[in-house]
């Protein structure tokens, strides 16, 4: 019998068999949809509003973050936990599932224009903190991001042992700096749509939602990252749907970004333990035409 904070972490982890490898190649793909609030942001959540709470950062019971959503849902619950009242900014085009868990667990929702992206929703987030006293949660700086992710890394080597290379998606980039200290000697790969910065590209407004800076982090040195593959929406969503038909797995469209960069890059090599992240679940993604590869 469990707590239902008890389903933070400790997600499954399966092999990946139906696409063509070179020799000796594995893929396994860590299922971070089986948390508590389903994504990878739950451990994000957890570990930020329990440390602020540990040294005394909430003041007034406010708390504040823009988010596309999985960090929302991860906060909220958190923040409902701890009896805190969490804001959250959003621009309009996330998902409808994700701004309606969020409200289930007690956010304000205050959604910003799309055009002006998630730095103008970001500086409104900064305005109320300023203005209330809120604690801002600041997912995109606070070094409490990165940290969030020892208890991924250990689950990890233990489910896979030797790990060659690890592929993780970029949104604030929490998840890959915390991954690649502890995986010094694989082969790292970050991952970001069409429309993100990380390769020296224009930032621009992208369909694969989770993944994507329009700055680069703050906590991520660049002399972490081993290859940068940048994944376009038409192939993020192609194998969201080959996950669906080939491996019954019903992954969001970061995952299907996350599989493809793997398959790009094990091109280039053999007999590699490939792990990869796939952050959430395609569910909370249906109002997105998730499973219609042109978005028409």
């Amino acid at each position: 019998m469990k707590k239902p904070f008890d389903l933070i972490g400790n997600t499954p982890m399966v092999e990946i068999t139906a696409f063509p490898l070179n020799e000796g190649n594995r893929i396994f793909a860590k299922l971070e949809n089986h948390n508590l609030g389903g994504s990878i942001k739950d451990r994000l959540g957890f570990n930020i509003i329990t440390k602020a709470v540990q040294r005394g950062d909430i003041a007034n019971g406010l708390v504040v973050e823009a988010t596309a959503g999985n960090t929302g849902i991860g906060l909220a619950l958190v923040c409902q936990k701890f009896d805190l009242k969490l804001r959250a900014y959003v621009p309009e085009k996330f998902s409808e599932e994700k701004q309606s868990i969020m409200r289930a667990l007690g956010a304000e929702i205050v959604n910003t224009p799309t055009e002006k992206s998630m730095l103008y929703a970001r500086e409104q987030a900064v305005k109320y903190a300023q203005e209330t006293g809120a604690f801002f949660t600041n997912q995109f700086e606070s070094m409490d991001n990165p940290g969030s992710y020892e208890g991924l890394a250990n689950e990890i080597i233990a489910d896979v042992g030797r790990v060659d290379m690890i592929v993780a998606g970029a949104g604030s980039g929490g998840t890959f700096t915390g991954l690649a200290h502890y995986f010094m000697d694989a082969h790292k790969v970050i991952v970001e749509p069409e429309g993100s910065i990380l390769s020296g590209g224009v930032s621009d407004n992208h369909r694969t939602e989770g993944i994507g800076v329009e700055a680069w982090p703050a906590f991520l040195p660049k002399d972490l990252i081993d290859a940068v593959e940048t994944i376009s929406d038409v192939d993020a969503f192609t194998k969201v749907s080959e996950l669906a038909q080939l491996e019954g797995l019903m992954q969001g469209s970061s995952s299907g970004a996350a599989l493809q960069a793997a398959l790009n890059q094990q091109c280039q090599f053999t007999n590699q333990n490939i792990v990869v992240i796939f952050p959430d679940a395609s569910d909370r993604y249906l109002s997105k035409n998730i499973f219609n590869i042109k978005g028409e």
